[in-house]
């Protein structure tokens, strides 16, 4: 090893992650209480341990240079396992302790809190750093290993991933509660294309299933609005643009009070499953190893919570 790295300081680090995720010297050093004179300074030590620039600027914007991103990757696994050790001191005086770090599939998002504060409830000191994307960006941050564990449908093949399928994720047809088709039952997918179909972003594992389920069964839709996202798809379809395959998670309040309708297709539902998922080898922070644990130990814990959360058993219905 270079003996020049083994000079580098953790605090150098620090203010290095800080520009690399502000992209930008002046909001790294409001975000970091310093100067940005100081900023510069340690940036500028940290190139000569490096040997090689780590920024350029191309007009008014910061880009990482190859070796600002391998530097990047090693930062995020040195401060990994600080972590991890804070975790493991902590355990060892009795209590677990730390953040999980979390990414969620969109589809995801509204049913995680609930299982999270049903593993906060055995481990109270567990704080949680949540963050939702859609399935292309989920694939990019398990490439970049940036999260402890990531919560998403249709694991890629062709990644070296470990993962637990652990809840069913119902992708249904919806409507306005007096949309037509809601007095007809009962429907085939091929009696939906004659109408609009609001669909996510490119990049969306809802949107990517749904229209791989729709070619297998030969449903065309000759019309379809993209929205970006599953609350605006939700707001297209009581607004009256059109229908959606949507999680039945995202619309459970709509259901339930009947400004949507879940239309009776033969077809439907269709069933993905949610995975908790990280790259195989990765060493999981104690944290992370029990939420991992609790998933794939607590299944009758979470299908009642599902059920529950899905509004067919009362919300005072005590745990399995």
């Amino acid at each position: 090893m270079r003996k020049s790295l083994m000079r580098m300081t953790l605090r150098q680090l620090q203010v290095f992650r800080s520009v690399c995720e502000q992209r930008s010297y002046s909001r790294a050093a409001e975000e970091m209480s310093l100067t940005q004179p100081a900023v510069s300074l340690q940036i500028r030590q940290l190139e000569e341990l490096v040997g090689q620039p780590l920024f350029d600027y191309v007009g008014k914007k910061l880009y990482l240079t190859d070796a600002a991103e391998a530097l990047q990757r090693a930062g995020a696994d040195i401060f990994g396992r600080l972590e991890s050790l804070d975790m493991q001191l902590a355990d060892l005086q009795g209590s677990l302790q730390g953040q999980l770090s979390l990414a969620v599939e969109s589809s995801a998002q509204y049913f995680i809190p609930h299982l999270f504060a049903a593993f906060r409830r055995e481990y109270p000191e567990v704080s949680l750093q949540l963050v939702v994307v859609n399935h292309a960006q989920a694939i990019k941050r398990l490439s970049a290993n940036r999260d402890d564990l990531l919560i998403m449908s249709q694991v890629p093949a062709d990644m070296a991933l470990e993962f637990l399928p652990f809840l069913n994720n119902p992708i249904i047809a919806v409507a306005p509660q007096a949309h037509p088709l809601c007095a007809r039952e009962p429907l085939s997918l091929q009696e939906l294309t004659s109408w609009p179909l609001l669909v996510r972003e490119t990049g969306s594992g809802t949107r990517k299933a749904c229209e791989e389920y729709c070619h297998q069964k030969r449903a065309h839709f000759a019309q379809t609005l993209e929205v970006g996202s599953l609350e605006g798809q939700r707001e297209g379809v009581l607004a009256g643009l059109g229908l959606a395959l949507l999680p039945r998670h995202a619309v459970r309040r709509e259901l339930q009070e009947g400004l949507l309708r879940e239309l009776p297709v033969s077809e439907l539902p269709l069933l993905r499953s949610w995975c908790v998922v990280h790259p195989r080898g990765k060493h999981l922070s104690p944290v992370a190893q029990a939420f991992f644990n609790f998933v794939r130990n607590q299944r009758s814990q979470i299908n009642a919570l599902a059920e529950r959360f899905a509004g067919s058993l009362p919300a005072s219905s005590p745990d399995n």
